[in-house]
């Protein structure tokens, strides 16, 4: 459905062509796919094999018919088609040409654009599911107020994100501190998927308002995965992918329990999160120091086993980790400590 959105996003020239359609009252049927994979429900039609222009598809659109595109929208390949999709599926819609619409998107892998004539309404139908076209006020206004609740929950995550480094530096981080930084870090990220998408059907009218995205979630997807590379139980490679899939997959309700979410992180649901310590690797506080190569944290990480260790380390002992010698020893020091002095003019500010 996204692709499908791309393709009629305004500023494409297909959505050119249906805005003419749907400006002149006309009504049309119109098909994207492999030509040769839906040929076997053409009945009658004309072939024209002719490079895709919106005023054609306009003029095409005042036949009966429908119009057949290639899959990616650059060949008018037939025009005045009679589809005839398997009338055993089942559909909902009631007007024929939305019937068609609905059924040839279930039976093959076309994408399918059914334009109201009397209702100026335009409906895409992809795999059998259908998305109405909304006015471009109506996406914008949509797509601010989702920010405006992304900006919300962002604010939200950062409160609790420096609440949890101050408790790393001072050693007294409990397990329901992490599963609320995890927790608003993926509604953070759902709540930024919804807007991608409002941003995919504004096409060049989205612009702004994916430049606004872009900078309110930053660094959210490194940190989130280094929370989870801290405190996962077992972090291997195998079930750090594990937990990060399960987590993205999780339905809404079970994202606001934290027993299932300490269940993701290899934990017993039951635990009492609130009086449960746990102990950061360290990843997320050294994936924050500037120009530190990923290999070098995992090398220190694996040396001192712990963020704690760490802290207690000697720059000797520092310095004899592959890959950090004395120069880069003295680099993640001040990095460590400008954290802690950041972190705690960002509590204050917060109070």
């Amino acid at each position: 459905m996204v692709r499908a959105l791309e393709m009629v996003a305004p500023g494409t020239a297909l959505r050119e062509g249906i805005d003419n359609i749907v400006h002149a009252h006309t009504g049309a049927l119109v098909v994207m796919g492999d030509v040769d994979e839906l040929a076997f429900m053409f009945s009658g039609g004309i072939k024209l094999d002719l490079d895709y222009s919106p005023a054609q598809l306009y003029e095409l659109a005042k036949m009966d018919g429908a119009i057949v595109l290639s899959s990616n929208a650059t060949k008018i390949a037939y025009a005045t088609v009679q589809l005839t999709p398997d009338p055993t599926i089942h559909t909902m819609e009631t007007g024929t040409r939305h019937r068609t619409a609905e059924r040839v998107s279930k039976q093959t892998d076309a994408l399918v654009v059914a334009i109201s004539e009397r209702r100026e309404v335009v409906s895409l139908y992809v795999d059998g599911v259908k998305y109405i076209l909304e006015d471009i006020p109506v996406v914008l206004a949509k797509a601010n107020q989702a920010l405006a609740t992304l900006d919300k929950y962002r604010s939200r995550l950062d409160q609790v994100s420096t609440r949890l480094t101050a408790l790393e530096f001072e050693g007294g981080v409990t397990l329901h501190d992490v599963l609320t930084v995890l927790q608003r870090a993926e509604l953070v990220t759902r709540m930024a998927v919804e807007i991608e998408r409002h941003i995919v059907e504004l096409g060049t009218e989205g612009r702004l308002i994916e430049m606004q995205l872009d900078e309110t979630m930053v660094g959210v997807a490194a940190d989130k995965a280094a929370l989870v590379h801290d405190y996962l139980i077992d972090d291997s490679d195998a079930s750090f992918a594990v937990a990060f899939d399960a987590l993205v997959r999780l339905p809404h309700q079970d994202l606001l329990d934290f027993g299932r979410l300490a269940e993701l992180l290899s934990y017993d649901r039951k635990l009492n999160s609130l009086d449960y310590p746990v102990s950061p690797r360290g990843f997320r506080i050294l994936g924050r120091i500037p120009r530190l190569p990923r290999m070098v944290v995992k090398r220190i990480i694996d040396e001192f086993g712990g963020l704690e260790e760490l802290l207690a380390a000697t720059d000797g002992e520092l310095e004899t980790v592959d890959g950090v010698g004395e120069i880069r020893a003295k680099d993640i020091r001040e990095g460590l400590r400008r954290q802690q002095e950041i972190n705690l003019v960002d509590r204050y500010l917060q109070t």
